[in-house]
């Protein structure tokens, strides 16, 4: 009877979310929308699944059909992730095919969208640009900033350039936010229902593939190859692989400074502190290159012996 009430009640924040989408509000909740489905489909089965969400589609179709649009959007990435969850997949298998599925959805959504509606991202990320920038430009002119500093059209259509070579960073990120959120939230919501959900490896024990160090060196060799030229395509994979491949080396020297501090018995919120400089200062991730191609791990065991 309770899970029957918690499902239950996922349905109506299922229904509740998908209205949020055309509020203020869906900067935050577009993050959580895979949620409900991943639990619901893990929690039931595919009969009360259907059950629970089906009146929630009829609601929000009948209220307008662009939500039965998203929320198609958002079903198939929480399926693929409930699926994992209840065939206790490891947390790292779901968490991949979770983000994978979204950046396939979001290609095959681009592509529809320039073959059959004849969308132009570039025009849109432009004309997103435009209206950001508009009172930086205003401020120039009427502001009393004449002679201090102005926003020129030129700095807007550089602007304009360099967020439309970002769009697979981005698309990247968000996708990988959406499933991590998701995960966070799912996994001790489902255990609370009785469902065991296996966790992520603890901090200390991540380790990224030593093969980032080789695709790095190939980025800064393209890097260095594409200054100079007029090859958009080759300056679009430096400007999103490089960023790229930094957040991966961060989250290896983490990785490395909760090693430490389990291994020197430091008290747990060094990591944490360690996290802000590494954050915000960029060649910190020189620590996360050296933690991949050399085994400083080890070297810290044997001396702690």
């Amino acid at each position: 009877m309770k899970q029957r009430w918690t499902t239950a009640a996922w349905s109506v924040i299922y229904l509740l979310l998908l209205l949020s989408l055309l509020t203020p509000f869906s900067i935050v909740t577009a993050f959580l929308l895979v949620l409900p489905v991943a639990i619901l489909f893990a929690a039931l089965n595919v009969k009360s699944f259907i059950f629970h969400v089906a009146p929630v589609w009829l609601a929000v179709a009948l209220i307008h059909p662009v939500y039965v649009l998203m929320a198609a959007y958002f079903l198939i990435p929480g399926l693929m992730m409930g699926y994992g969850y209840r065939k206790r997949a490891p947390a790292m298998r779901v968490l991949k095919f979770g983000m994978a599925t979204m950046l396939i959805e979001l290609l095959l959504l681009l592509m529809i969208g320039t073959a059959f509606f004849q969308l132009n991202l570039g025009q849109y990320v432009d004309e997103i640009v435009q209206v950001t920038t508009a009172p930086l430009k205003e401020m120039g002119v009427n502001g009393g900033l004449a002679g201090k500093m102005t926003w020129t059209q030129e700095q807007t259509d550089v602007l304009s350039a360099m967020t439309m070579r970002m769009v697979p960073f981005a698309m990247i990120i968000s996708a990988f936010l959406m499933t991590v959120i998701t995960h966070a939230l799912a996994r001790p919501i489902l255990n609370s229902m009785g469902f065991s959900v296996p966790a992520m490896k603890k901090a200390r024990e991540w380790k990224l593939p030593r093969s980032l160090i080789w695709y790095y060196l190939i980025i800064v060799i393209l890097d260095f190859a594409s200054r100079g030229t007029d090859n958009g395509f080759l300056q679009m994979i430096v400007a999103n692989a490089t960023p790229l491949l930094q957040i991966c080396f961060m989250i290896q020297a983490l990785g490395f400074f909760f090693y430490l501090t389990h291994l020197r018995k430091w008290h747990p919120i060094v990591p944490f502190l360690v996290a802000v400089p590494i954050v915000l200062f960029p060649p910190m991730i020189i620590i996360g290159i050296m933690d991949l191609a050399f085994p400083l791990r080890q070297a810290f065991d044997k001396n702690n012996r």
